[in-house]
């Protein structure tokens, strides 16, 4: 028996179907769309349909609502703003915390589940934050699941998976340190007697800074006389304790994440061995954890925010008359929305392989690459094409499309510029070093 949220996003026009669902059949006879064995499918699994028609409904009759509301400001949203929202969700049962285990408070879907919940949840920039799946804390929770101590876990990963507090992730530091390569690293962890850490630095760009209830800090190591080097390391940090401090709030061309984006200072912070996340030395590694489903969910999150420019524009274009005929039946417009098809379509489907990667136990740094690199620049396409469909009324906030502009335009240096990612899959193929003869016509044998 179908749910009402299903039969809902089943009387959707075909081609909105099609673009939430690329496919119907199995690609190589697996089964599902799950995490198990067997060959990328897909087909969504009948809990898969059930759960995106859920979110789809909860979004356009509780989240969509509260876009005009003024505790949307220029750097995020207000506290008392995400809570309602999470309240509103966890009321509705079954909707919170996606990539979190049950034991911690969420959901526990695999990858391939997530790019369909995130996807429709992103279909409206507040819909992340009620949902409770957002980044920061999205990464910050899938790295604390992974390494994190059973005390850490419980202090910091239940209650945020529970939806009671935020993070921030302090990797990121102004010029010469650490940015798109992350060997610049400054900021010091100094060893102190009695196997405590004195760290020191500045990071900027911290994403969530304002009103977190703790950072994750990378830092370089250094053993007690202060030159020897021990590698990267990370450490969890109540945001209350002396010697860090959010110094300055970045005006930014964002302004959809809690928190806005900050300025975080590190001078006389001392911490703990019980606060080192994972392994002293092993910041970077952990790093790699992280940053490879963190690069995706962005992916997710964004195609439903493109998903709604597109939406607007093709309404927009339907019912506007111009030259004695609807816009859409104009060539000129027509054929970019039909190129905002077929790029959300080809999205969707490197997400989902890289969702599949993940689900089979591959680490994806190569598949993550590609499909942050594809999926933020058709993105970011998708949307500078339905803001110029719709003329002037793009350029203003009577619809959600120029905030989606400009939130879109970061994704392409959000968690590694399309250049750096670039550079990176040329790397991959230097290493692979396949000789030029056995891709060469010139050296073949002569046929007899």
């Amino acid at each position: 028996m179908l749910s009402s949220a299903t039969k809902l996003v089943r009387k959707l026009p075909s081609a909105c179907r099609l673009l939430r669902s690329p496919l119907s059949s199995s690609a190589s006879g697996g089964s599902g769309g799950g995490g198990g064995g067997g060959g990328l499918s897909f087909a969504l699994t009948a809990e898969q349909q059930e759960l995106q028609g859920r979110v789809a409904e909860f979004i356009q009759r509780v989240v969509v609502p509260f876009e005009s509301d003024a505790r949307r400001g220029s750097h995020g949203i207000e506290e008392s703003l995400r809570d309602e929202l999470i309240a509103l969700a966890r009321a509705e049962g079954g909707l919170l915390s996606s990539h979190v285990a049950p034991e911690w408070g969420g959901l526990g879907h695999d990858h391939r589940t997530k790019a369909v919940v995130f996807e429709e949840a992103g279909y409206s920039l507040l819909g992340p934050h009620a949902l409770n799946i957002n980044a920061p804390d999205e990464g910050n929770a899938h790295m604390l699941q992974l390494i994190g101590t059973a005390a850490q876990q419980e202090r910091y990963l239940r209650p945020l998976g529970e939806g009671a507090v935020r993070s921030c992730f302090c990797m990121t530091e102004p010029s010469p340190g650490a940015g798109s390569d992350p060997s610049a690293l400054r900021t010091t962890a100094r060893r102190l007697p009695g196997g405590r850490f004195a760290i020191s630095g500045t990071k900027w760009l911290i994403t969530g800074a304002n009103g977190a209830a703790f950072a994750i800090v990378m830092a370089q190591t250094v053993g007690l006389d202060g030159a020897t080097a021990e590698g990267a390391t990370m450490f969890i940090c109540p945001m209350d304790t002396p010697g860090i401090e959010v110094t300055r709030t970045l005006g930014t061309l964002d302004g959809s994440f809690a928190g806005g984006h900050c300025e975080v200072q590190l001078e006389g912070l001392e911490l703990g061995a019980e606060d080192v996340l994972g392994e002293v030395g092993q910041g970077f590694k952990y790093a790699q954890v992280r940053l490879a489903p963190a690069r995706l969910t962005h992916c997710f999150r964004w195609l439903g925010a493109a998903r709604r420019a597109h939406d607007t524009a093709l309404a927009y274009a339907c019912e506007r008359e111009s030259f004695g005929s609807r816009l859409i039946d104009h060539q000129g417009v027509g054929f970019q929305l039909a190129d905002n098809e077929m790029d959300m379509h080809v999205a969707r489907l490197a997400m989902w392989h890289a969702a599949w990667s993940l689900d089979q136990g591959s680490r994806g740094g190569r598949e993550s690459s590609v499909a942050k690199v594809l999926c933020s620049e058709a993105i970011y396409r998708v949307v500078d094409r339905s803001m110029q469909v719709l003329g002037g009324r793009g350029l203003t906030s009577d619809t959600e499309v120029e905030r989606i502009f400009r939130d879109v335009r970061a994704f392409r240096v959000y968690d590694g510029t399309s250049e750096v990612h670039r550079m990176s899959l040329a790397r991959r193929m230097s290493r692979a070093n396949v000789p030029v003869a056995a891709c060469d016509n010139r050296t073949a044998a002569p046929s007899s």
